[in-house]
């Protein structure tokens, strides 16, 4: 069976529309040309292919913006008046040829010599500008390319748009298919929106656009899977995490201080490799963009997971159920802010930290105890807020374009009820806890062999798998 060519596809419009945003977000290319304020800032057509299943499904061309299409259409008129190039396509070969082309319409004839060998075109408008009549000679140079056209509304977000006045416009050219496209935040199912458009001016092409559609469709579902796979694996590294601590350091407040905020730092550390993954995973650059860093990042990367007011936030957001275990138990659990100290001096507190985190490491408490060794380790509290911010770093992710570069805000007050979910993916860490070998040291590989580790780390993704998809589609 022949392989089918790339799809060609030319992005135009006016400056500053937001063309080269719109296909770094398509590819997910953070890296794809130059996204600026200042206008007129791509100057050549570039070329940027979009991959599916190992090979260019579609090959697109980043065009310069149209910067005189009135004093342009002016003088094609007088082109067309010699009556030498009977059809507006003639008219345009005409005009590329004459020395115009290469002066005073240099970017113009690039755009329309692109225009003449592709596919199709996405007219890029961003829908706040008015509706002015340079943007009426625009689509008709456009239009006597005879290609077809398929238009993008950008930044239709914007308080300041003007979306129906421009598709009032666009329907008086017979351009009634429009898609709605917010590169820097693309709306849930935009980009599939804007292949299945295609399909009805592209009919014959329609088997190789819904081969992409479907596999669009794929890799989302993958990078979910991943996500939560990934997740799930720093649970179970950080719930097997502990440090043994001898009696008169355990009680000794300055001696244990060092220890306590060591292993905070340990599992901070844990936290923000399993961030830059997820980044990397949804194709970002570790700081998002030196110009723009998430918020979620900034703000909240130094989160102290272990602080009192931390946990109650979590119990806030998530709702009636957040809590893990621990009713009894809490204050040894939580006795240094998050980290259970073990046995502690009384047999009740043994009894406690074991209920609240799986009765297994009761008879290694017990026996630690009686040789005068205490165990630091993660509460389960803290388990349940490593995952609900990386849940939400995920999310984040979903919802921002390649191009954005402006700090996104990310909902406090979900109202979908994830708890038991995430309950769930936590309370599966349990045999972690008599498995301090599973903890992952740095730079070492991870200890992924053992088969019930493997199937504890499935286990927790299953359940933050649920409350990925509870969170609704991937755009």
């Amino acid at each position: 069976m022949a392989v089918e060519e790339a799809l060609r596809i030319a992005v135009v419009g006016h400056t500053n529309a937001g063309k080269t945003s719109l296909l770094r977000t398509l590819t997910r290319r953070v890296d794809f040309g130059e996204v600026s304020e200042r206008p007129g800032t791509t100057r050549h057509v570039e070329r940027i292919e979009l991959m599916v299943r190992g090979r260019a499904a579609v090959r697109f061309f980043d065009t310069p913006g149209l910067e005189d299409a009135v004093s342009l259409r002016e003088h094609m008129a007088r082109i067309e008046r010699i009556g030498s190039a009977p059809t507006p396509p003639d008219r345009i070969r005409l005009f590329l040829q004459g020395p115009e082309a290469h002066g005073v319409f240099e970017q113009e004839a690039k755009v329309l010599r692109t225009l003449l060998d592709v596919d199709a075109a996405f007219l890029v408008i961003d829908a706040r500008e008015p509706v002015l009549p340079k943007y009426r000679d625009e689509i008709e140079l456009l239009r006597s390319c005879a290609r077809p056209v398929l238009p993008v509304l950008n930044f239709v977000r914007d308080a300041a748009s003007r979306e129906a006045e421009w598709k009032a416009l666009l329907a008086a050219y017979g351009m009634h298919a429009v898609v709605r496209f917010d590169a820097a935040a693309p709306f849930v199912g935009a980009e599939r929106d804007l292949y299945q458009d295609l399909v009805t001016l592209l009919r014959d092409r329609r088997g190789q656009l819904e081969g992409v559609i479907d596999a669009l469709a794929q890799e989302a579902a993958e990078r979910r899977t991943a996500a939560a796979a990934r997740i799930g694996e720093l649970l179970v590294d950080v719930a097997a995490m502990r440090r043994n601590v001898a009696t008169a350091d355990f009680q000794d407040q300055a001696r244990r201080a060092p220890m306590v905020a060591d292993l905070q730092r340990a599992v901070f550390d844990k936290a923000q490799r399993c961030a830059s993954d997820l980044l990397a995973l949804y194709r970002f650059r570790d700081n998002d963009a030196a110009e723009a860093p998430l918020p979620l990042l900034e703000g909240r990367w130094s989160m102290d997971f272990f602080s009192p007011e931390a946990m109650k936030d979590a119990g806030l957001r998530l709702g009636k159920g957040a809590a893990v275990g621990a009713a009894v138990g809490v204050v040894a659990d939580l006795a240094a802010g998050g980290l259970s100290l073990g046995a502690g001096a009384a047999l009740g507190g043994a009894i406690g930290g074991a209920i609240s985190q799986g009765i297994g490491p009761l008879g290694r408490k017990l026996f630690n105890t009686l040789r005068d060794v205490h165990e630091l380790s993660v509460d389960d509290g803290v388990l349940l807020l490593l995952a609900d911010w990386q849940l939400s770093l995920v999310r984040a992710l979903e919802q921002r374009g390649h191009a954005a570069t402006a700090r996104i805000r990310t909902e406090a007050d979900r109202a979908v009820e994830r708890s038991p979910m995430l309950a769930a993916a936590v309370r599966a860490t349990g045999p972690a806890r008599n498995h301090p070998e599973w903890a992952h040291a740095p730079g070492r590989r991870r200890p992924d062999g053992a088969p019930q580790r493997r199937q504890t780390v499935e286990e927790a993704t299953r359940g933050l798998a649920s409350a990925l998809e509870d969170l609704g589609p991937d755009r």
